[in-house]
């Protein structure tokens, strides 16, 4: 039997016994190291998806698997009802270097929006009263599939079949400050925002939207929650995207990039905002556990070096210049937004196509919404593999465009 037998034998297994919530390609990826993975087949392709912006030191980095393997020796999970060497390491260090004063710790992106969410009302209800309970968040949005984060989810096509949804809930469209005003007001907890949509087609939030909707927050006693689970931890060439715009949320949720590859999440606030939780109102089984907390340690250890993000945004630069440079000689329909290593680029047909293309010549990147090619390369990616990257792409425009 081939690997490509073992393969296929191996999807009509899962196909039996694993639910169908995935559209999935029909590979399986077995190896990787740095900005390179390997299928089952032996083929290799520089991974400009990471995961979904969560191997974002590439992969088997040396720092991880060593704090991996080091905690593994010792211990891998106890419980939340005593204290975690490496989550106060980790919490430290996220401290220092935002604007937060305290952390919990969860497991994925979705669960740090849902406790930002039952933060942000707990709050409210503290302080306001039992009337502020409205979130705003925004069209086109993502924030998780659990049924709140479903809700703050500006985007009819998750939330089908799942109604009735939580209330509470309202959406205004990213850039639009009329808009914006006009939903928040005297009932409004918090005001949820992605300082880029990446699910939503890499799109930026203005600086002067992000410094509207916290003169808003201010105006009416409403908290400022920047979800950062796709964009935050040096994905933009920063620590965390809110450093761009200087507009400091009450409430931060970070996940994906965060352990490296293995599944953490957290929720950031202000001393002020996290008082409002105490023993019993929230927690995690697995959240903030030696492992992954070990992991998240070595991940801002390599990222806080010397000019790692000096270096990372040269790097982005770079990409997306050449990356332009193939949208204007084919007029794919768009130019090139985002931020860092966090890339779109719209086209105006065959997205899909494209995809499939670029990975029959070993680049695997995806795309959003049918016409957003969506590009999260390693933050180690270096200009030999992006050249490498964008010859794959002019090949392929050159072929089906």
């Amino acid at each position: 039997m081939t690997d490509n037998d073992n393969t296929q034998a191996m999807i009509k297994r899962g196909q039996h016994v694993v639910m169908n919530t995935y559209g999935r390609l029909p590979m399986t990826i077995v190896k990787g190291a740095g900005p390179l993975v390997w299928d089952a087949d032996g083929k290799q392709y520089l991974d400009f998806v990471t995961g979904l912006a969560v191997n974002s030191l590439g992969h088997s980095h040396p720092a991880i698997v060593h704090a991996i393997q080091e905690q593994a020796k010792e211990i891998l999970h106890t419980s939340n009802i005593y204290w975690i060497p490496n989550q106060v390491a980790l919490a430290e260090r996220l401290v220092e270097h935002s604007f937060a004063d305290k952390v919990f710790f969860c497991n994925s992106g979705a669960e740090a929006n849902e406790a930002a969410f039952k933060l942000a009302r707990k709050y409210a209800k503290k302080h306001f009263g039992s009337h502020k309970y409205e979130v705003v968040s925004l069209e086109n949005s993502f924030h998780g599939r659990t049924l709140v984060t479903l809700t703050l989810t500006g985007q009819t096509k998750y939330q089908d079949g799942f109604d009735p949804l939580p209330n509470g809930f309202t959406y205004a469209a990213i850039n639009d400050i009329e808009g914006l005003r006009a939903k928040v007001g005297n009932n409004t907890a918090a005001v949820f925002i992605e300082p880029i949509q990446g699910e939503g087609g890499v799109i930026p939030a203005s600086d002067e939207f992000l410094r509207e909707a916290r003169a808003l927050c201010d105006q009416y006693g409403a908290l400022l929650i920047f979800d950062e689970v796709q964009c935050g931890v040096g994905r933009t060439g920063k620590l965390f995207a809110y450093e761009w715009s200087g507009v400091v949320p009450d409430i931060m949720t970070l996940a994906k990039a965060l352990g490296g590859g293995v599944p953490i999440g957290a929720m950031l606030a202000t001393d002020k905002v996290a008082q409002a939780f105490q023993p019993g109102d929230h927690a995690s089984t697995f959240g903030g556990n030696p492992l992954a907390t070990g992991a998240g340690c070595a991940v801002l250890d390599v990222m806080l070096t010397e000019g790692f993000f000096e270096d990372v945004r040269e790097r982005a630069a770079y990409f997306q210049a050449g990356l332009e440079q193939l949208a204007q000689r084919y007029q794919t329909g768009g130019t090139v937004r985002g931020k860092g290593f966090i890339v779109g680029l719209p086209v105006s047909k065959l997205g899909p196509e494209i995809v499939q293309a670029c990975l029959e010549k070993g680049l695997l990147i995806n795309c959003v919404g049918g016409k957003i090619l969506r590009f999260l390369p390693p933050l180690i990616v270096q200009k030999p593999e992006i050249d490498h990257a964008l010859q794959i792409l002019d090949e392929v425009f050159a072929m089906i465009w």
